[in-house]
């Protein structure tokens, strides 16, 4: 069975106010739910330290049934719990990386050199990199072994600049992701309304623009992964 490794962040605040973030939720359940029963997953996390989630997240446990049989899944929240680290796994082994976001992402994902180093091997190894709303923050500081950026020349999408002008986190924001991923050398690409679904495939490597976006950034994936398994 083909394997894939999912990340979440492990940091819980955001800006000079420490607002509390974390994981968006649905951007893990979501993902997870539409591989489950095709894949071995494995979660990790930046730190074996309980997963914060963030709170503007959990509105989805009262509104939507497939994230609050997630959230009240003691065995797949003792993952977030006690999570795995980098330390416990080995990148070689697995077919796909999968970034979910929050604004947390935004402050461990990209200075993490573990994650890094992860990233470039199953992308060198021929597998498949994905990340969807911060996720993508992951990838800005991922450099080949041809010492060149990682996200030159592709085209990726990410929560956008307006998006965030529109949760009014603007101002907190360590950093843009949509002008950092242009820096990078990448070609950015976004829905024409905030909030809605946008997912981008440039080979093998997918992005989403937000917690909308995940299923498609799920089924994409997976397509690659099936056209790539009949090729072996």
């Amino acid at each position: 069975m083909q394997k894939i490794l999912v990340a979440v962040t492990n940091h819980p605040s955001l800006g000079k106010k420490n607002k509390r973030t974390g994981l968006w939720l649905s951007e893990l359940t979501d993902f997870y739910d539409e591989m489950k029963e095709r894949y071995e997953m494995t979660i990790i996390s930046t730190k074996n330290e309980r997963v914060p989630i963030d709170p503007k997240s959990l509105p989805s446990v009262a509104l939507r049934k497939k994230t609050r049989d997630y959230y009240t899944d003691d065995e797949f929240m003792n993952q977030l719990k006690n999570p795995l680290t980098m330390d416990d796994i080995d990148p070689a082994e697995y077919d796909a990386v999968y970034f979910a976001g929050g604004h947390g992402a935004m402050n461990d994902f990209p200075y993490d050199e573990k994650i890094q180093q992860a990233i470039r091997t199953i992308y060198e190894n021929g597998g498949i990199v994905s990340a969807v709303c911060h996720g993508p923050a992951a990838l800005l500081n991922v450099k080949l072994s041809t010492g060149g950026y990682l996200l030159a020349g592709h085209r990726v999408s990410g929560f956008t600049d307006r998006e965030e002008k529109v949760m009014g986190q603007y101002g907190h924001l360590p950093y843009s992701l949509e002008q950092a991923m242009v820096s990078r050398g990448a070609i950015f690409t976004k829905a024409k309304l905030p909030m809605g679904v946008c997912t981008v495939q440039s080979g093998r490597l997918v992005t989403g623009q937000n917690p909308a976006s995940v299923k498609a950034v799920a089924l994409k994936v997976a397509e690659i992964m099936e056209r790539t398994a009949k090729n072996v």
